[in-house]
Formats: structure tokens, sequence, C-alpha cells
């Protein structure tokens, strides 16, 4: 695989290309991954894969009319060829009065931020399977557990470099590192349903993941404890959310402010900038710059610097999530959360969000419900983003007195996403464990349907 440097030398020298064959702008990204799988079930080894690949994008301009294509073909002939067709290409495609790159005078400059996204090291196969065995076997030690999906580990590293032809170019380069562990608890003679549950551990550094034994004896508590499911009554109750799903309700967040959904006025939340969107104890930020953090990033897809930026503050929407071209047309600034893969033009994605904790324990959220559901998985993706109506199906616990009690399934939670966001209540619990992060959710006006 190439160093940073020389990846980032390969983008810009296929933009160079680009623009002595004819564009009036263009850019180009440089992607290449390295990764090694292991996965192992019931004390054996069951499959390893491995998998490298490098793929190079360009995107040109002939005034504001753009093409873009893609290859994992980086001979010279190859390039030579590609750049002719994009160039072709793009003078016969429609015009875009809000195409272009950013603006120049918003790019980054100087050195990147030092995130330390990258640990350096390598992982054997051999390495990865005694981890995955690990994890498995503390999973199938856990008493009730009576059969197993399995357990994986995976290493892998990444590079990636843009360069653009007003100025730009620099790369950088990741490590990823992850363990899990699934597997079944019920009845497996006298009858009854089989349940299963998983845990995992993601890191860009090998040495913050969880201990396997750890990850293991999570998912084989876990899956005995749901084991004989209950059934609920319908009707309207508090929901409370396990952290593992309660960032789904980010993710609707995010979709909602995306500079897409605003500009073709698809979103739910389309004239709600500058207004009170969850109550004045909900704060929900997006920091690129938090080192090792899964989504940490030194500049967006667009070459503009990257920041902390406090999406809700105290329940007000204070931000969209903009690239160029959706900013051009909204008549505002990009905010540095465009995103882009090798192919096609830039999209937006926030990097590491989370919502502050809450003041109150998780005891104290759920002691006067008298009954109520923690929940701690969902089904199927029964929202819509134009309107906010939501419809999930779901399985977790039965809370009785203000008491977790025992599990329940097959039940469906819906609302509004407008109205659960204003009748929602963060506990204390936070952990940074995943790239979208909250601590346990308690959402008020939910109506439950049995299955």
């Amino acid at each position: 695989m190439l160093t940073p440097d020389q990846a980032q030398d390969r983008a810009a020298a296929i933009v160079t290309r680009a623009t002595a064959a004819g564009a009036d702008a263009a850019d180009a990204v440089y992607a290449a991954d390295m990764s090694l799988d292991i996965s192992v079930r019931l004390g054996a080894l069951e499959d390893v894969g491995r998998s490298e690949s490098a793929d190079l994008g360009l995107r040109v301009f002939v005034g504001k009319r753009s093409a873009s294509v893609s290859t994992s073909d980086l001979s010279d002939d190859s390039i030579g060829a590609l750049v002719e067709r994009a160039v072709a290409m793009a003078r016969e495609a429609p015009e875009d009065a809000w195409a272009g790159l950013a603006p120049k005078e918003r790019l980054m400059h100087g050195a990147p931020p030092l995130l330390d996204l990258d640990d350096g090291g390598e992982a054997s196969p051999e390495s990865l399977r005694e981890v995955a065995l690990a994890a498995e076997d503390a999973a199938r030690a856990v008493a009730g557990v009576t059969n197993s999906e399995g357990g994986s580990a995976s290493a892998s590293r990444s590079i990636w470099a843009l360069a653009t032809s007003h100025g730009f170019a620099a790369a950088y380069a990741t490590s990823a590192y992850g363990l899990s562990a699934s597997v079944l608890a019920g009845a497996t003679e006298g009858g009854g349903e089989m349940v299963r549950d998983y845990a995992f551990s993601s890191a860009r550094h090998r040495r913050a993941l969880e201990a396997p034994e750890v990850i293991g004896t999570k998912a084989g508590e876990r899956a005995v404890a749901r084991v004989n499911p209950g059934r609920l009554a319908s009707g309207p109750m508090s929901v409370v959310y396990d952290p593992r799903v309660g960032s789904s309700l980010l993710g609707h967040l995010m979709g909602a402010i995306s500079g897409s959904a605003i500009t073709r006025k698809t979103s739910f939340l389309l004239e709600a900038l500058g207004t009170q969107v969850f109550s004045d104890g909900v704060t929900v930020l997006d920091d690129p710059h938090r080192p090792h953090g899964l989504r940490s990033r030194p500049f967006d897809g667009e070459g503009l610097p990257v920041s902390p930026t406090a999406i809700i503050e105290h329940g007000m929407l204070e931000a969209w999530l903009l690239d160029s071209a959706s900013a051009r047309q909204l008549g505002l600034e990009p905010t540095g959360h465009a995103a882009r893969g090798v192919a096609g033009a830039p999209g937006v994605s926030p990097s590491n969000v989370h919502m502050v904790a809450g003041k109150v324990p998780v005891s104290t959220l759920i002691e006067d419900i008298a009954n109520g559901v923690f929940v701690t998985e969902l089904i199927g993706m029964g929202v819509n983003g134009v309107t906010g109506d939501y419809s999930r199906g779901a399985a977790g616990f039965r809370i009785v007195d203000g008491q977790i009690a025992g599990p329940v399934a097959e039940f469906t939670i819906a609302g509004n996403l407008r109205d659960m966001y204003r009748n929602l209540t963060p506990a204390d619990d936070l952990e940074f464990r995943y790239g979208t992060n909250v601590p346990t959710l308690r959402v008020e006006g939910m109506t439950i349907a049995s299955g």
C-alpha cells in the first residue's frame, strides 16, 4: 500500500492531467484499503478473509457541467483514458448552477491536525483467531447459552487522499480493529424459541479494544436474559432506549438536517433551524477532532477544515450539515461536513456525534415508570424522513414499578420524531463506544402495538 504522501501525489497527478486535458476544474480521490477478517464457530476456525483494494476517483468540471469517473486500474494508460472520458462526459452533461469545487478561500491550509488515527500495527491471522476464539469461548461458557453464531476479529488499514485543482492536496491513514461474539440461548429439545444476542468492540488502536472475555461474557449474558420473552399489552407507554439502539434517533436527526434533505424539501425539520427541537436539557455535539475517534477526520471531502460543532444546544437546532453545492443553493456557507467516496459528487456526513449526558442515573430515569418498556433491539426501517412518522419493530424488557423485569418481543413502537425529540430525557451513563453515542434515553408518549 502507498504511504499517505504517495497517495496524495497520485491524486494530485490525475488532477493535473485533467486540467491539461481541458477541464476547467477537477478534484480526485485516492482510496486504498487492506483488511484481514477471521471468524470462528464452536471453537473451530470457520473463515479467513483478506482483501486489498486501491481505487481512484476523478470529478471534472467544464463550466457548470460536471462528470465523475472511477477506476481500480491504476496503470498509466488506464488513467489517461479515464481523464479523456471524464472530460468528454462533462462536456455533454446538463448544466448545474450549484456545481463546483469548494470555495478556495475556505480550504484547509497548513498541516492537518494530528488525530492519532493509525496505530501502525499489523495483526497476524493467528492473533486474530486467538482473540475471536477467546470471545466465543467466554460467551459459550455463560450458563444457559445453547449454541453459537460465532466469534470474529478483524484488522484493517486505509489511506485516503484528496487533491483539487484550486490548491488543496492532503492525505491521512487510519487503522481499525473489531472483535465480536454472537450466541443463542433457549430450549433446544423441549420446544420454545431460541433467542440471540451479541456484543462487539471497535477501535482505531488495537490496545483500545475491550478484552475478548468481556465481550464474550456480555454477549452470553444478553442472550440468556432474553429467553422466553412475553408479550406487551398495546397502548401508550414510556419507552427507554438502550444506548446500543438509542443512537439511531440521532441518525434520523442527521438525515433530516443534511443539505440534500433541506434543498429538496424532504425533511420533517425543514423550517426548524434556530428553533426548539429537543427539551432544554439536550445538547448534541459533532467532534471530528476526537483523538482515535471512529469517525474522526482532519478535513472534509472537499478539502475544508473541520471543527467541533454544536448541532443541538440546549434543545435548539443550531446547524445544517452542508457541502458546497447545498450551501450555494441555500445561500449559506459549507459547514465542513462534505463526505465522498471514489465515485460521484460529495454528499454530507457527520463525524463523531454524541448526545451530552444528562444529570440522572438510569435507575432514577425509570423509577417512576409503572408500566413501560426498555428497548434493546430495533427491527425494520419504518421511518418517514419527510413527515417524521416513526414505527419500528422492537424487543427488550418490561419495566414494572420502576424496575427492569422480564423479556418481551414482537411489538412495535410508534410516534413522530418531532414529538419524540421534545419528550426525550437522557440519563448520565454516556460512554464513547461507537461512531454515534448516546446515554440511555427515555421517551414519553410512545404507542405500543403488540404482535
